[in-house]
């Protein structure tokens, strides 16, 4: 009983990690430190966007079209689709669409990771800026680029855009990835970025070409976008948040659908918590707050998974009982607190509010199919081959 206790303690702890971070950056603002504002640069920032894409042909045309279409200079940035591996019309409809494509075939190394790696040593990439990789199931804002540069000069510093629902009113399930992303894109991240603490990465990273130039392209696993984000904050490199890039990626639809995603996804945090966690731990380029935000962001389950370990717990705590099961239970309900505070938030900015809070009946069925998904993660830590989440 001790032993489980015990257990049961350290995942409070971790769910609890978020939440004291947050409190941190509070009280920062309160007493006034945050961070220094963000010198302009003297010059619009040159980008080069790359979009990985395996067998994408129901999706690149219009994913092309929204990036060569923004309202930015067109000597300032190109558009490079890397066709991995393709079977397919991804090529001739990605040059239809008036990208630059490269063709890569390599059966034994596939996947996305691999793909912009062999890509990048193809590319002038010291002509640039930054390097945007932006998923092939996207499409952004005509002001993108723009929002992208408004983080001031970027050759030595990462970026993360905001990350929308493409098809929100898809099911159930697309609404709630909807607002679950606005509360972290309109509350946590924005948070984030006042106090200076380094933004978590997902699609449509940008990444200064001197970042590049010095660390190399060195993520191959399921998460790369989690392990270039653990990297870049133990080696001190700052990652900002531009609040006003805007990408809409096409959620899953159902449950079936998203079921790899989900496992994928939860795979590949915890593969770089357990490779990289030491190394944010012991770096001396970052200091305590950030060590504690950045371990905090790949220890967190995400939301459904946090609500479901709670409930698994806490009854657990109480029903067994087990000692001081009580305080364990009170515990996990207290980190409750602040992924509800940050849904609220997704909901009151949410386009039609109760539409999205009805959405939300759906949760109980979606959070003990994300604990079956989080379950089956477990089987996949490590360097597993990359599944591409099917279209629609």
């Amino acid at each position: 009983m001790m032993v489980i206790s015990l257990l049961i303690g350290l995942v409070a702890v971790a769910l609890l990690l978020p939440t004291a971070s947050d409190l941190l950056s509070l009280a920062r603002i309160a007493t006034g430190r945050r961070r220094r504002a963000i010198t302009p640069a003297e010059e619009l920032p040159r980008l080069l966007f790359l979009v990985p894409a395996h067998n994408e042909e129901l999706l690149i045309e219009s994913c092309v079209r929204s990036l060569v279409g923004m309202r930015y200079p067109a000597t300032c940035y190109s558009v490079v689709v890397i066709a991995d591996n393709c079977t397919d019309r991804t090529s001739p409809l990605a040059r239809a669409a008036g990208a630059r494509c490269l063709e890569r075939h390599d059966q034994a190394l596939p996947g996305k990771p691999r793909a912009i790696a062999w890509a990048l040593e193809r590319l002038p990439r010291g002509e640039y800026d930054a390097v945007a990789v932006v998923d092939a199931d996207v499409v952004v804002d005509p002001e993108f680029a723009e929002g992208l540069a408004t983080a001031g000069s970027l050759r030595h510093k990462a970026v993360q855009p905001y990350n929308d629902v493409r098809n929100p009113a898809d099911s159930a399930v697309t609404r709630m990835a909807s607002v679950l992303a606005a509360s972290r894109y309109r509350g946590s991240f924005l948070l984030k970025r006042r106090v200076g603490l380094n933004t978590p990465l997902s699609a449509g990273m940008c990444v200064g070409s001197r970042v590049l130039a010095v660390l190399g392209w060195r993520a191959f696993s399921i998460g790369e976008d989690w392990e270039w984000y653990a990297m870049l904050t133990a080696h001190g490199v700052p990652i900002d948040y531009a609040c006003d890039a805007h990408l809409y990626a096409q959620e899953a639809r159902s449950l079936r659908q998203g079921a790899s995603q989900r496992r994928r996804w939860m795979a590949g945090k915890l593969t770089v918590l357990f490779r990289r966690g030491p190394d944010i731990a012991r770096s001396r380029a970052i200091g305590l707050h950030q060590k504690l935000d950045a371990l905090a962001e790949l220890a967190a389950p995400g939301p459904a998974v946090h609500l479901g370990l709670v409930m698994l717990l806490g009854g657990l705590a109480l029903a067994a009982p087990l000692p001081a099961g009580a305080i364990l239970a009170g515990g996990l309900v207290t980190s409750l607190a602040r992924p509800v505070t940050y849904a609220l938030v997704g909901l009151a900015t949410d386009p039609e509010p109760l539409r999205a809070l009805a959405a939300f009946a759906f949760l109980p069925i979606y959070t003990i199919w994300r604990m079956r998904a989080a379950a089956g993660a477990l089987w996949m830590l490590g360097d597993r081959p990359w599944i591409r989440t099917e279209r629609h």
